[in-house]
């Protein structure tokens, strides 16, 4: 592959990209595609045949740059039929899927040998990528999805993960802030939340443990892509470069397009909302999501339902129950409730839904991506994490003052109707709210400024255009 000096690296780049199975992935992935073609360069966007086929339509203008490659998924004996993303599959079988995923590896390198492109931006998980692309002599990318504090938090790479044994680590080490982190923080993670922690660094049924695909990933790659900006928390991404010896790039916090027509025949749902909603009083509503993919459990899921009730408070919940999800809401809930919440247990239009001026709180599960889409729109946060990087993100977040958790059962993560509803009130209603609007408020000013995104998302394709087929960056 020929190398571009200054003279001619602003050559039409061909960028091929390679998300994890996870639409929380997934899309991301694609708003980046986007990016990188709007300022006209190809991409090649890889991914299995049924998530492609679920992707939103691309604009016009933009779909003659991104091709979209799909991939024949592997069968897996334990994985349901046409199952091709973790909101297909329970979540104990994510690691199955796994397995299907690193199945894709001929597929993918004979695509990069057929195709040469001058780039490949992958995810966490497929380990065995940037060796092969090495290989080929294509720069390679990490591109976290997450922020910054979440891979700051897992600190330098073990030794015995390279080997990838079983990384001997104990619950204790998650509860308080690393010793690597040279600045006062709260980061930590909560008793009941930290099996998913050390789990990580097991040895799962896909053969290897999820920390050593971050840690090849990462050994492996030239630079890391990620979701986060310098106006927010610098400090983790700093702390990230010294930590993994590699140049860290933000691309910004990626504040979705509002889009007054949503297209794909989904106008009528927003209208059906956008009436309810206007008929409510402004700032009142509390707008509850978690997600498609958080397992919520019955009991959970009741006292969650019978916090909104007792706050008193109207609610429009975006319900969406994943696969294998059998639980339901308490009998008499939604009678009771009818005449001032809404539970939708379908498509929303969630970035139109969080512009209106009745919504005065957002309940949520902590993804990154919902933080972002709340905080852009300056709403306080009702914090209830599960898993992964949720936690954190709500310590970080509550250190803030742009909103509260609701308070849990240290032990077993359990929480009660009442602190829902007290946190709740709190956060729309109480005076100790003001400090959260106004701090939510004030936030907004740089999660919803397109002006600065531009600047970000410039900035990174000119790193691309400059640092292309340039080899490898001397690693300390």
């Amino acid at each position: 592959m020929a190398t571009s000096d200054s003279s001619d690296h602003r050559k039409q780049l061909h960028v091929a990209m390679f998300p994890w199975l996870a639409f929380g992935h997934i899309i991301p992935f694609l708003e980046l595609s986007k990016f990188i073609a709007q300022k006209g360069h190809k991409v090649s966007f890889l991914s299995t045949t049924r998530n492609i086929q679920r992707l939103p339509t691309l604009p016009s203008h933009l779909s003659p740059l991104i091709n979209l490659v799909k991939l024949t998924l592997p069968r897996v004996q334990e994985l349901p039929q046409n199952a091709e993303a973790t909101m297909d599959v329970h979540t104990d079988d994510i690691q199955h899927l796994k397995k299907a995923y690193d199945g894709l590896q001929p597929e993918v390198t004979r695509f990069l040998e057929e195709e040469s492109p001058d780039w490949i931006i992958y995810d966490f998980a497929p380990y065995w990528l940037p060796s092969v692309a090495a290989g080929l002599g294509i720069s390679r990318a990490f591109f976290s999805i997450v922020n910054a504090w979440f891979f700051a938090f897992m600190g330098p790479l073990p030794d015995d993960l390279i080997n990838n044994s079983d990384h001997k680590t104990t619950a204790e080490g998650f509860l308080t802030p690393p010793k690597w982190v040279p600045f006062p923080t709260k980061l930590c993670y909560r008793k009941h939340e930290v099996d998913w922690m050390v789990g990580g660094f097991s040895v799962n049924a896909s053969g290897v443990s999820d920390v050593y695909r971050s840690g090849m990933v990462l050994k492996g790659s030239d630079c890391m892509f990620i979701r986060h900006c310098y106006e927010f928390e610098p400090k983790w991404l700093t702390l990230l470069e010294k930590l993994h010896h590699l140049p860290v790039v933000p691309v910004g916090l990626m504040p979705p397009e509002t889009a007054t027509n949503i297209g794909d025949g989904k106008d009528d749902t927003w209208v059906m909302v956008k009436k309810w909603l206007d008929g409510q009083q402004i700032g009142r509503v509390v707008y509850v999501a978690f997600g498609s993919e958080v397992m919520v459990s019955e009991s959970d899921l009741a006292e969650l339902a019978l916090g909104l009730e007792l706050s008193g408070l109207p609610f429009f919940w975006a319900l969406r129950k994943p696969v294998g999800s059998t639980v339901e809401l308490p009998d008499g809930f939604l009678e009771r409730t009818r005449h001032r919440g809404v539970v939708w247990t379908s498509w929303v239009p969630q970035l139109q839904i969080l512009s209106h001026e009745s919504v005065g709180g957002f309940l949520t599960h902590c993804g990154w991506g919902s933080i972002v889409e709340g905080l852009m729109f300056g709403h306080p946060l009702i914090m209830l994490p599960f898993l992964v990087d949720q936690g954190p993100n709500a310590r970080v977040l509550a250190d803030k003052q742009v909103g509260i958790e609701v308070p849990r059962n240290e032990e077993d993560g359990s929480f009660t109707r009442e602190s829902v509803a007290r946190s709740v009130r709190s956060v729309v209603v109480d005076d100790e709210g003001k400090i959260y609007k106004a701090n939510a408020m004030e936030l907004s000013h740089i999660f919803g400024d397109t002006k600065l995104e531009k600047e970000y998302i410039n900035h990174f394709i000119d790193y691309l255009e400059k640092k292309v087929a340039c080899g490898r960056y001397d690693q300390p």
